[in-house]
């Protein structure tokens, strides 16, 4: 029963940190259309900064300023390179941004190296906040945690409720109606790329010290973050929260078990064929970093718009 409740509760934690990282990549698609292959690379700058400006002004101003920057960075790449590119399809804008994130890659490493940083938990956050039979829960957590529950309600707020929201989703739609109407269009993608990017920043200030902020996270993480807006339904902030939370719980349960394929197979009731003998010993650890693609495979077959996709 521990086992379970401190894994459930992991997994609540770790897909809530994807869904901060996810929903910005979600709301650029489902707002521009643009899938960006630079969305880890916002991530990454996040985190580093953050790492930085923690050292010279600390990390609650760092948790509020950092996120401002990596969104004008953002907004600045939409503006002087993906506006320039955008009426030749979305396959130049692929290659923009995948060529971006190396760059951005390379530039961490000339400047903070190749090693991890030492990125601390914020001392005014480094206590436990509960106990779960004996296992502590760090409130640095739960802070998280809270912080992905508010932003997934403000969004949902903002997108569903207000005026900004309608123009926002209008100017998908009918771009040239909404510019008819004297609305700016081309500034309205701009402050919704760099929202989406400031999103991924914030999603780095606050894991970036929870897990590792090294130059390698971007790749780690930010290939989930497409896993979870396909599995969730390409434009779909609930969808993209759904998918966050069953990818977080489904491979921190692996990774904490000590099963294997074998032994899952027995426990449920089927009784395997001797002849996968080897396939069988495999232990669900070493399977969980596999899973979410499983998972994106299995939606992809069976619902391929996703979860909650409503886009043709």
């Amino acid at each position: 029963m521990q086992l379970i409740t401190v894994s459930l509760l992991n997994g609540v934690f770790y897909g809530l940190l994807l869904f901060m990282l996810a929903s910005g990549l979600t709301l650029i698609f489902s707002m521009m259309g643009v899938l960006n292959f630079a969305h880890g690379a916002f991530y990454m700058l996040g985190a580093y900064f953050a790492f930085q400006a923690g050292r010279w002004i600390g990390f609650w101003p760092a948790l509020l300023i950092v996120p401002l920057v990596v969104g004008t960075l953002g907004a600045a790449v939409e503006h002087w390179g993906l506006r320039r590119i955008h009426r030749y399809g979305h396959v130049p804008e692929l290659l923009f941004t995948f060529g971006l994130a190396f760059v951005v890659h390379e530039v961490v490493q000339a400047v903070w190296g190749r090693l991890p940083v030492n990125y601390p938990v914020p001392p005014s956050l480094s206590f436990p906040a509960f106990s779960v039979f004996s296992a502590e829960f760090p409130a640095y957590r739960l802070f998280m945690m809270a912080v992905s529950l508010a932003l997934f309600g403000a969004l949902r707020l903002v997108l569903t409720r207000t005026r900004i929201g309608l123009l926002v989703q209008a100017a998908l739609v009918q771009p040239d109606m909404l510019s008819a109407l004297g609305h700016n269009v081309p500034r309205i993608f701009a402050l919704v790329f760099g929202l989406g990017c400031g999103m991924a920043g914030l999603a780095g200030v606050i894991g970036g010290n929870a897990f590792v902020t090294e130059p390698a996270m971007a790749e780690s993480i930010g290939t989930i973050a497409f896993v979870i807006v396909v599995i969730g339904g390409l434009g779909s902030l609930t969808g993209a929260f759904i998918a966050s939370l069953l990818v977080g719980i489904v491979q921190t349960f692996c990774v904490a078990s000590s099963l294997t394929i074998g032994g899952l197979l027995g426990y449920v009731g089927v009784i395997p064929r001797t002849v996968y003998g080897d396939l069988l010993r495999i232990s669900l650890p070493n399977l969980a970093p596999l899973l979410p693609y499983a998972l994106l495979v299995l939606t992809l077959a069976i619902r391929p718009r996703g979860l909650m996709g409503r886009r043709e």
